[in-house]
């Protein structure tokens, strides 16, 4: 018997689909001194792991000259959302190589191609749609009287 076919992860539904080379902000829970408050980390995210386990995602920000990575697990009750800044343009699954690499290098072109188009697209059908049926609302209306 597979222990995964008992447990079943269930992810937060407040993570968007995201990949290398995103730049992200993540709100999350911290505890300090018996209290709770929110916490946001701006970075790039330099790999995602995905798994039995529900998977996770690293991310990495660069402070007064310090590189910090922090990991979150995607299943992770403690994460409060996250947000797709940019979408970067990359060739690796880990971008490991960002660390080595200074503020200026370590930038990373805009991804636009088919993931922003297939927002546009998708807006504009909807767009359409609702267009559509306030007219056919419209001409239902003028028949009634």
């Amino acid at each position: 018997m597979n222990v995964n076919s008992i447990s079943q992860i269930k992810v937060n539904p407040n993570i968007p689909q995201i990949g290398p080379g995103d730049t992200v902000k993540v709100s999350f829970k911290v505890k300090e001194a018996g209290r709770e408050r929110v916490q946001t980390l701006l970075g790039l995210v330099v790999r995602v792991r995905r798994g039995a386990s529900g998977g996770n995602f690293t991310v990495r920000r660069v402070t007064y000259g310090i590189g910090v990575e922090h990991t979150f697990p995607f299943a992770s009750p403690l994460l409060e959302k996250v947000e797709v800044v940019r979408h970067g343009k990359v060739r690796r699954a880990k971008l490991y190589y960002i660390r080595r690499l200074s503020a200026r290098e370590a930038r990373l072109k805009e991804r636009r191609g088919k993931v922003v188009e297939e927002a546009s697209v998708e807006g504009a059908i909807a767009e359409e749609d609702v267009a559509e049926e306030s007219e056919v609302e419209e001409d239902v209306a003028e028949e009634v009287e």
